[in-house]
């Protein structure tokens, strides 16, 4: 089965190089285009597609609204986010991924990235380079817990290794990196990244990385 994807952009000529991308992909259908926010709900309902390839800054609603709507409770389907930006370092990007998109990437970013990141997204997994994730949550610091705050009584629900792996999550690392780091197999990472999302109420890795910088268990800036 071919990953249906929804391409929401203001700019035509954008989705049109978009779309020139990823038909070119025997497992990749493009099943609509969307000017706007409001037009990617819409057509959300109507195409049911895999993943949304979303950007953020857009007219009527901007892509941080219309994501939230899209993963938020009670949404029509399983449509996943992949959110486009500008600029790498975006205050935007942290409200998207809070309001539930999967991962980002750069709009300049080569064409097979493009077309992994939506592999990826649509696996299930987050998308999210371990860099960019440091560098976004480091230049909010300011916004976040310092680390002298109480946890949150939900952090008290994981084990002693459930919180290792979180915080590994949190760096950005794979699960094979965290098999490595930790010399268990990646069969249990995934395990233990799953009891994680189970336990605290969140949806994939990216809320993960983010309630451990939010919490305090990271602090931003530390190795």
């Amino acid at each position: 089965m071919a990953i249906r994807v929804l391409l929401v952009d203001d700019q035509p000529l954008l989705r049109t190089g978009f779309r020139m991308i990823l038909e070119a992909e025997q497992d990749i259908a493009v099943v609509g285009e969307a000017g706007d926010g409001l037009q990617a709900l819409d057509q959300v309902r109507a195409l049911q597609p895999d993943v949304v390839l979303m950007d953020i800054r857009m007219p009527r609603m901007d892509g941080v609204e219309a994501t939230r709507q899209i993963t938020g409770p009670g949404r029509d389907g399983p449509a996943k986010v992949l959110v486009l930006t500008t600029f790498d370092l975006d205050e935007y990007v942290v409200e998207a991924l809070r309001a539930g998109a999967s991962g980002f990437l750069l709009k300049d970013a080569p064409a097979h990235e493009l077309v992994q990141a939506i592999r990826v997204v649509a696996a299930g997994e987050a998308m999210l380079a371990p860099s960019i994730t440091r560098r976004l949550l480091d230049k909010y610091a300011g916004h976040l817990p310092s680390g002298d705050e109480p946890v949150p009584d939900t952090l008290h629900t994981l084990t002693e290794r459930e919180v290792e792996v979180l915080k590994l999550v949190a760096r950005g690392l794979s699960n094979a990196e965290i098999a490595a780091d930790l010399f268990v197999s990646e069969t249990t990472v995934k395990t233990h990244v799953g009891h994680v999302l189970t336990k605290l109420g969140l949806r994939d890795r990216v809320q993960a990385a983010v309630y451990a910088y939010e919490s305090g268990l990271v602090r931003p800036g530390a190795q």
